[in-house]
């Protein structure tokens, strides 16, 4: 369940980038790389663990299911974390700076007052 949850991540933030990437200066390709990185460490965990499991590798208990539901649910919600500080610190689009300024302005003409 953990390559599948983050491989549709992928696969969606993968579209989303291409559908606005001339237009957006938002760094979705970041979440890309992201995503694209946890689905294949999770495929080369599934390899693994299929080698070393083998058939009962496809009938998994429903118990693990669930537990690997949550593991990639918190992979996805991590790489948005992620991806959301990038954005904060690069500022892309200048709006904590310009908040920041009108701040310091408007404290400058209350200081001149």
């Amino acid at each position: 369940m953990t390559l599948l949850i983050t491989v549709f991540a992928a696969i969606i933030s993968t579209v989303v980038w291409y559908a606005g990437a001339y237009r957006s200066n938002m760094k979705v390709g970041f979440l890309c790389w992201l995503y694209w990185g946890a689905a294949i460490m999770w495929f080369v965990d599934a390899i693994f663990e299929y080698l070393e499991i083998k058939s009962k590798f496809f009938s998994p208990a429903p118990l693990d299911m669930l537990n690997d539901s949550f593991l990639g649910l918190s992979v996805v919600a991590l790489g948005l974390l992620i991806w959301l500080i990038n954005i904060l610190i690069t500022d892309p689009r200048c709006v904590i700076k310009e908040c920041l300024f009108k701040r310091k302005e408007k404290t400058e003409v209350i200081a001149k007052k």
